[in-house]
């Protein structure tokens, strides 16, 4: 999904827009002109690209930040939740790219529907096949769960069919993200409002990093990534603060490994460092790209900067965990993201972006 984006058909992310993997600055993308009939190992590669494969390691994190936030120990539904996230997020990438293949057969035509490898009906009978998938694992999940990932499938369609090129777009991919953390809570805990602030505070990220995207491929604008840095500093203060009541029924949540302190206590010290490192290191994936591109907003630079901003959504997911308690799965979720680099390494997909 959108997710969420909420970010790299050489240009898309979070929860239902699009992404071609978390480590961007390195690659260049292949050369473009129509393909001849694709091998089956072609084709596998073809449906990867479109994909984004490597990008499905900043979704996981959203459902456990969220359970993380609701004050329950991840379980089964946890997983459901996972699953649904993962193929909302698959589905916008796939009609990300079906809806915008005019404008690509111009701009970027090595991608797969323009360059052949792809057909534009089998990419959009996957949008909506990944789609019902999605709605499916929440249902299976209980009704709280598809309560919510009911308006985020919505909302990926809707920004890739209407408000991408609008100014609403970066508010539809932050909304994408944040429900796709709510439908992690909703799964796990039944209810999303202790989860809301988490959400909010990945929205909001998520919102700078789309903001800085409309631009990477003119380059010219000083104020986005201005603001994502701004953003990321506000960010990095209020995820790293200790939460000093936790959400209710963290005691009973509580287990080995996923510490539960009781009411108006503030987390273990070591929790709290825990969210302190995560957080500096979600500040130092994205504040470098981003004071590079405003000081100098070239395509190649603002490139980068959406490339660190999504590769910052890892970090930025496990310090909500470890602020709000969890430090096991804190760790979890931190390692997806070298996880996603040597997946990213081996499947040669390594530019990210967002459009």
């Amino acid at each position: 999904m959108s997710r969420t984006d909420a970010v790299a058909r050489d240009a898309s992310a979070p929860a239902g827009a699009t992404a071609d993997g978390p480590d961007p600055d390195d690659a260049v993308p292949a050369p473009g002109g129509a393909a001849a009939p694709t091998p089956r190992s072609g084709r596998a590669g073809a449906w990867a690209e479109l994909l984004r494969l490597p990008a499905l390691f900043t979704v996981p994190g959203d459902a456990l930040a969220g359970a993380a936030a609701a004050g329950t120990r991840p379980g089964p539904r946890t997983l459901l939740a996972i699953g649904s996230s993962l193929c909302l997020y698959e589905a916008g990438m796939a009609l990300n790219d079906w809806a915008d293949r005019a404008e690509d057969a111009v701009e970027r035509p090595h991608r797969p529907l323009p360059s052949g490898r792809v057909r534009p009906a089998a990419a959009l009978a996957a949008a909506c096949g990944l789609t019902g998938a999605g709605l499916v694992l929440a249902a299976g999940a209980g009704r709280p769960a598809l309560r919510v990932a009911a308006p985020l499938a919505a909302t990926v369609w809707a920004y890739d069919l209407a408000l991408k090129h609008t100014p609403a777009g970066p508010a539809a991919m932050a909304a994408a993200r944040g429900l796709d953390l709510l439908l992690g809570a909703a799964a796990t805990g039944g209810g999303t409002r202790a989860a809301l602030p988490s959400a909010a505070l990945l929205g909001s990220h998520t919102l700078a990093v789309t903001a800085v995207s409309r631009r990477e491929t003119t380059g010219g604008s000083v104020l986005a990534p201005l603001a994502a840095l701004a953003t990321t500093g506000a960010l990095t203060r209020l995820a790293t603060h200790r939460r000093t009541r936790p959400p209710a029924g963290r005691r009973a949540a509580a287990a080995p490994g996923l510490p539960g302190p009781g009411p108006a206590e503030r987390p273990p010290r070591a929790t709290a460092a825990l969210a302190t490192v995560l957080g500096a290191a979600y500040a130092a994936t994205a504040a470098r790209p981003y004071f590079h591109a405003t000081l100098n907003p070239s395509p190649p630079l603002t490139q980068r900067a959406v490339g660190g901003g999504i590769r910052a959504t890892i970090p930025l997911q496990a310090a909500l965990a470890a602020r709000s308690g969890a430090a096991t799965t804190s760790l979890l979720v931190a390692a997806l993201a070298p996880a996603g680099r040597v997946f990213a390494r081996r499947a040669a997909m390594r530019k990210v972006s967002i459009t």
